[in-house]
């Protein structure tokens, strides 16, 4: 019996991670889609710039099919965290709409490939960089996913609004109560642990 190709599954976690990524987008302002959240900066249009250029060059370049735009901020010497954040003259939809022909590019590569295409990633270091599109995907899945992780926690710092995507959060039920004497419980645990 031939195992089936596991490609279509791959591309649909990584289209699953797009998604909610921008999902944690909707319904805020143009300035709380920028906040710096964190000491680092992390902010919802950053993370979304961030991964457009990932993909770009990841589906890209290593499988000689360059993005036919420039990204100047992706650039070996482009300022650095260029890719992190969005300038005043950038808007989202100009960034949304970058990371949805990124998609689109990247896609064809996903369906025009198979996945022990080869390829070579130029900004690796020689002993690694040759790889293949499975490996690639599998990258991507991973660096997308990890980025919805912290899109995640930025949006539950701005309005609260938690969870996977909108037609499920992936979170225990419970109204805003609950969560206040849960949060307060491991608040209790976290104190209780250092008397000890």
């Amino acid at each position: 019996m031939t195992a089936p190709d596991p490609k279509p599954e791959l591309h649909r976690y990584l289209r699953t991670a797009r998604e909610a990524i921008l999902w944690k987008l909707e319904g805020l302002s143009e300035y709380d889609v920028r906040r710096p959240l964190t000491p680092t900066g992390t902010n919802l249009l950053g993370l979304v710039k961030h991964l457009a250029g990932v993909e770009a060059g990841y589906f890209g370049d290593t499988f000689g099919r360059p993005f036919p735009e420039d990204l100047a901020w992706m650039s070996m010497d482009a300022e650095p965290n260029a890719d992190m954040w969005a300038t005043a003259d950038e808007s989202r939809d100009d960034v949304i709409g970058l990371y949805h022909r990124v998609w689109a590019h990247a896609d064809a590569t996903i369906e025009e490939l198979s996945l022990d295409s080869p390829g070579a990633v130029p900004w690796w270091p020689a002993e690694r960089r040759q790889v293949t599109l499975h490996r690639i995907l599998t990258h991507l899945i991973a660096e997308t996913n990890r980025h919805a992780g912290h899109a995640d926690i930025v949006r539950e710092l701005i309005d609260g609004t938690a969870g996977l995507r909108p037609d499920n959060d992936n979170l225990a039920e419970g109204d805003k109560p609950w969560w206040e004497d849960y949060r307060a419980r491991l608040e209790e645990t976290a104190k209780q642990a250092v008397k000890q």
